[in-house]
């Protein structure tokens, strides 16, 4: 950390695989200690893994390593790059793209890379030897990863690079890819320094954060589903969100701590505390209370939130009678579409999904299928906080 108090300007890198459009609080975690030293003056480089993103696990063994389109990297990078000013300090971040320098290379470039290195230093990297250990597949393509990252620092010429605790292997290996090509980079002129952040895990409880597993909370969802989805976390996970999402004193973090372990106070409360936190820090303070309010009213009060979308029986869209039903005067809905209709899933399939994993409720009862009965004053829940009422019979 000398080197960081030198008064040279040091180029910090963080590298981020675009595996689904979003930020999330797991990459906050370095993004927020990267704004602390561009406050101090220094570059944030952020590399943007439009080539790592595409080199997957096809054995299906890894499920944090999706393979991806180059389609589908292009449209996820081109989403999450708005989204890293919400923390980091625009003029002082820069953004590069693998592409840049692997678009040129050749085979000839990547079979004298991947010479400097062999299969045993490779197999070091903890879940290629669990997989190998394990007799599980590993595609010789996956085995260019850590290369390929390692070679973003000699492109960038990082003198400090980021990542979580997962990362060390691959960090690490930068350096030594600096070292073999020359580069006098780092605080000491040695290659970069390497600087590891603890891992997030996830609502799940128990693996890290990930966009693969889905188990995770984006920093541009709303205020109400932010706030939500804080609230769902395991107690066991406080005290962790609070060291390294918030600002909170060590003094008071080693209370809450301590507080939660014991029981001495309820979880509920310093949970609400840690959701307005991190509502404020990616939306505003009136977002914050706001959407304590409406979590308070919807599911300490159980009353509808306000912003309950009010639908005519009529505007539904109605399933196809069968000659059954029709006999017995009943008239079924499509509630997959009119949940997607009306803005409650982003998607139709998504809105089947929700429905089959039993996330959609009609007045407060799981439904299954996706062609329900329907009548005025029913209320459908879908997820913990999207509300639709339906108000009138209509035609």
């Amino acid at each position: 950390m000398d080197g960081l108090r030198s008064g040279k300007t040091m180029r910090l890198k963080m590298g981020f695989d675009p595996t689904v459009p979003v930020i999330t609080l797991g990459w906050a975690v370095g993004l927020r200690k990267l704004r602390q030293l561009q406050d101090l003056g220094h570059t944030v480089v952020i590399i943007i893994g439009d080539w790592t993103a595409r080199i997957g696990d096809p054995s299906g063994a890894s499920q944090t390593r999706p393979m991806l389109t180059t389609e589908e990297v292009q449209a996820n990078s081109e989403a999450i790059l708005r989204q890293f000013y919400k923390i980091l300090d625009e003029p002082r971040t820069e953004i590069r793209r693998q592409s840049e320098w692997f678009d040129p290379f050749t085979l000839t470039d990547v079979v004298r890379l991947s010479a400097r290195y062999t299969v045993a230093q490779m197999l070091q990297r903890d879940d290629f030897a669990q997989r190998y250990a394990e007799h599980k597949p590993i595609g010789l393509h996956e085995l260019l990863y850590p290369l390929l990252q390692a070679y973003d620092s000699v492109a960038v010429e990082a003198d400090v690079e980021f990542g979580g605790t997962d990362q060390k292997f691959n960090n690490l290996l930068g350096r030594e890819m600096q070292r073999a090509a020359g580069q006098k980079a780092g605080p000491a002129g040695e290659g970069q320094a390497v600087f590891l952040v603890p891992l997030l895990v996830g609502l799940d409880g128990t693996q890290k954060m990930s966009q693969s597993l889905g188990n995770f909370i984006a920093i541009d969802d709303p205020p109400h589903d932010m706030y939500g989805k804080l609230m769902s976390i395991p107690d066991t996970l406080i005290a962790d969100y609070f060291e390294l999402l918030t600002d909170v004193p060590d003094d008071e973090l080693t209370s809450i701590r301590k507080a939660v372990e014991k029981r001495s106070a309820n979880p509920m409360d310093h949970k609400m505390r840690l959701a307005r936190d991190i509502v404020a820090q990616f939306h505003s303070d009136a977002a914050a209370v706001d959407s304590e309010e409406d979590f308070v009213r919807t599911f300490r009060k159980r009353e509808l939130p306000e912003e309950a979308i009010e639908v005519p029986l009529s505007a539904l869209p109605k399933a196809k009678i069968s000659p059954s039903s029709r006999e017995a005067g009943i008239q079924t809905y499509d509630l997959g579409s009119a949940i997607h209709t009306y803005g409650l899933a982003s998607s139709l399939s998504e809105a089947r999904r929700l429905i089959k994993q039993g996330a959609v409720e009609i007045n407060g009862r799981k439904i299954a299928s996706n062609l329900n009965p329907l009548e005025p004053g029913m209320v459908i829940r879908v997820g913990k906080h999207r509300f639709l009422r339906i108000v009138d019979a209509g035609g």
